[in-house]
C-alpha cells in the first residue's frame, strides 16, 4: 500500500521546490544585504505549513524539508547550512503531529496558536544548528551569540507563522480541503 498519494507527493514537491528556489535565490540577496537570518525561515515555515495542510500525514513535512535540502544543494552545491531547515522540518512534522493535525489545522485560534508554536520552536532549532556547526563564529562557547542567532531564527519562524497561520485560515475558513480530508 502506498503511503503518500500522488496528490501528496505533488504537494510535497512543489512546497519544496517553493522553498528552495526562493532560499537560493532571494535569501542569500536579503543576506548580504542585511546579515539577518530570518528569510529562508519565513519562507520555510510558509512551505512547511502548506505541506502540512495538504498531506496531514506523519513524514510529509519531514520529507518537503529533506527535498527542499536536496533541491538546494544541488542548486547551491556550498549550501550546507540548509540542513539546519531539514533539521527544523524534523521538528515541525514531530510537533505538529503530536499536536494533533485536526489540533493545528481546524480548531480557529487553538490551530493559530499552535502553529505558531511549532514555527518559532522548529526555526530555533534551526538557527541552533546553523549555528553550531556551520558558522565557526557561533561556535558553542559563544552562546551568547548562538542565542541571539537561535532567536532571529525564531523570529523568522514567528513571522512565518502568521503568513502561514493566514493562508492556511483562508483555506480552511473557504472549505478548500486537500483530497482525502472529509
Amino acid at each position: 500500500m502506498v503511503y503518500f498519494s500522488s496528490r501528496e507527493v505533488a504537494a510535497i514537491s512543489v512546497c519544496a521546490a517553493l522553498w528552495s528556489v526562493l532560499s537560493v535565490t532571494v535569501a542569500p540577496l536579503f543576506w548580504q544585504l542585511t546579515h539577518l537570518p530570518f528569510l529562508c525561515d519565513l519562507i520555510g515555515v510558509i512551505a512547511l505549513m502548506l505541506a502540512l495542510w495538504w498531506a496531514r500525514k506523519p513524514g510529509a513535512v519531514f520529507a518537503t524539508g529533506v527535498l527542499a535540502t536536496i533541491i538546494t544543494l544541488v542548486l547551491r552545491p556550498g549550501a550546507v547550512h540548509f540542513f539546519g531547515f531539514t533539521a527544523a522540518s524534523l521538528v515541525f512534522d514531530l510537533l505538529s503531529w503530536l499536536s494533533g493535525y485536526e489540533r493545528c489545522l481546524e480548531r480557529g485560534l487553538l490551530s493559530g496558536f499552535l502553529l505558531l508554536l511549532v514555527s518559532v520552536v522548529s526555526t530555533a532549532v534551526a538557527g541552533v544548528v546553523i549555528g553550531s556547526f556551520f558558522m565557526p563564529s557561533m561556535a558553542l562557547a559563544r552562546m551568547g551569540r548562538l542565542a541571539v542567532f537561535a532567536g532571529l531564527h525564531a523570529l523568522g519562524g514567528l513571522l512565518g507563522g502568521v503568513v502561514g497561520v493566514v493562508v492556511v485560515t483562508a483555506l480552511v475558513s473557504r472549505g478548500v480541503r486537500p483530497s482525502g480530508v472529509a
